[in-house]
């Protein structure tokens, strides 16, 4: 048997990259909890751990397969995202954490591959849509209420 082997420089930067993955996803999973989703503060900084760590494997795999893990990565989670979404008679609940659920996988994606600046703008947005948007959406519900035109169509509340 092999003895374990350990890189600590790779250590450090395994901590540091996931590290970061994780502190730049925590205020969008703040925010969706303190809205009361069911995805939360544990959620979205766990996808985006599993995102930057995935992502980190790739270097001893040749560039076919790691195409190939990026794209089960997207899918995956998609799904999860898709598990957030709700339907409630004619409304559509969670599309918003949907979408945040995958922009946290594109944040530890981003970390992952040394891209720190993309993950930085990906964060950034996440929270300012999440947050500064909100008047904007209470607005535009307000207008549709007051109009009395309630369609039969699927209304989209996030």
């Amino acid at each position: 048997m092999q003895p374990i082997s350990l890189d600590w420089h790779f250590l450090w930067l395994c901590f540091e990259k996931i590290g970061v993955a994780w502190l730049l996803v925590v205020p969008t999973g703040w925010l969706s909890e303190k809205q009361g989703n069911s995805v939360g503060v544990r959620t979205f900084p766990l996808v985006a751990m599993a995102s930057c760590g995935f992502l980190m494997i790739l270097p001893g795999l040749d560039n076919g397969d790691s195409s190939r893990v990026l794209q089960g990565l997207v899918t995956g989670i998609g799904f999860v995202g898709g598990g957030a979404i709700v339907r409630d008679g004619v409304s559509v609940h969670g599309t918003a954490t949907a979408a945040s659920i995958w922009a946290a996988g594109a944040i530890g994606a981003a970390v992952a591959l040394g891209h720190i600046e993309i993950a930085i703008v990906l964060a950034v947005m996440d929270v300012f849509t999440l947050r500064a948007l909100i008047p904007i959406k209470q607005y535009l519900e307000n207008q549709r209420g007051d109009s009395g035109e309630r369609s039969n169509r699927s209304a989209n509340t996030e």
